[in-house]
């Protein structure tokens, strides 16, 4: 029934819920060389590559449980500090481009951004626009309306990143200060203004194994190009500090029912991927096939060298 349901997928039939129970209990490793097979089909063995940097941190409205941005509602050490000048971030894009990183992204801290610091905002894509041509530029700023994001594309932005984080029924566990149809009101309204989406989520913050298969099916109808999968990293002073981290049986075998679901997306490893051997590696053969590289947000991540080179080596390409 495996091998069917991968054959269903290489011939372009989509998959559905009825279908989960097989690859929920099929063996790993049989689950894993057949999402590889999509993988490898669809996509190649091209890696896609992109790097972050915190524009704006700490002091965030927000409760997300996971997340140590909100000092305004969480006991944690982030650092809080105003909106970084177009200078610094352009700087920081070009060192990335020039050590092979394909896209860039500016993330903020913060329900949305307004005013002063979204004209910074826009200053910086424009100056990253010029000074980085060839550099993929992504934003990360919360709920933006329409006419913000619209304003982003005119400045060079071309991929939107918004995590839908979790199921929708799960959400409400994790987020209290907005909704999850806030999060797809967003998503909707930058791809109406022309943007791509990124939009994924966190796995291990005590959600069920039908709420990541949720999220797949929700992220298949809004059509994203690009599925960041974060492992929560526990951050002393959240809520979640205490949780017990996930088997790396269970993230493999979430990142192939995702290949499954979503055979033609980038599955972008993010935070906590060196919980799993290798810096990740095997998860890039079950289906992976993208890659936040440099420093995570809040939890260390691994140096673009280390990952061009691990990628090389193991027969991919950057």
């Amino acid at each position: 029934m495996l091998n069917k349901l991968k054959n269903d997928v290489l011939n372009n039939k989509s998959i559905s819920r009825s279908d989960m129970n097989t690859l929920l209990s099929a063996p790993l490793d049989k689950l894993c060389t057949a999402s590889n097979e999509i993988r490898q089909f669809f996509c190649g063995s091209g890696i896609e590559l992109c790097s972050i940097i915190s524009g704006k941190g700490g002091h965030c409205s927000e409760n997300c449980k996971f997340c140590a941005q909100g000092s305004a509602r969480h006991d944690s050490d982030a650092p809080v500090f105003g909106f970084l000048d177009a200078d610094t971030i352009t700087k920081d894009c070009r060192y990335h481009a020039e050590s092979g990183v394909h896209r860039y992204s500016v993330v903020t801290a913060g329900r949305t951004l307004n005013g002063a610091d979204f004209e910074k905002a826009t200053a910086a894509y424009k100056k990253m626009h010029n000074e980085c041509p060839k550099t993929g530029l992504c934003a990360s700023h919360g709920l933006l309306n329409y006419e913000q994001l619209k304003k982003l594309k005119e400045c060079g932005v071309t991929r939107y990143h918004c995590n839908i984080e979790t199921s929708q029924e799960y959400f409400r566990n994790i987020c209290t200060t907005h909704t999850f149809e806030d999060k797809i009101k967003t998503i909707k309204a930058a791809k109406q203004a022309g943007l791509e989406i990124c939009s994924g989520g966190i796995i291990g913050m005590g959600e069920s194994m039908a709420d990541r298969v949720d999220m797949a099916f929700e992220l298949k109808e809004l059509g994203v190009v690009s599925v960041p999968i974060n492992i929560l990293t526990p951050i002393k002073g959240t809520p979640l500090e205490n949780i017990s981290p996930i088997s790396k049986e269970e993230v493999l075998r979430t990142i192939a029912v995702f290949r499954f679901v979503l055979p033609k997306v980038r599955i972008r490893l993010a935070a906590g991927r060196k919980s799993i051997e290798g810096n990740g590696l095997k998860a890039f053969f079950c289906g992976a096939n993208a890659a936040i590289t440099g420093d995570m947000l809040t939890t260390s991540g691994s140096t673009i060298k280390e990952d061009i080179n691990m990628l090389k080596a193991n027969g991919f390409e950057v």
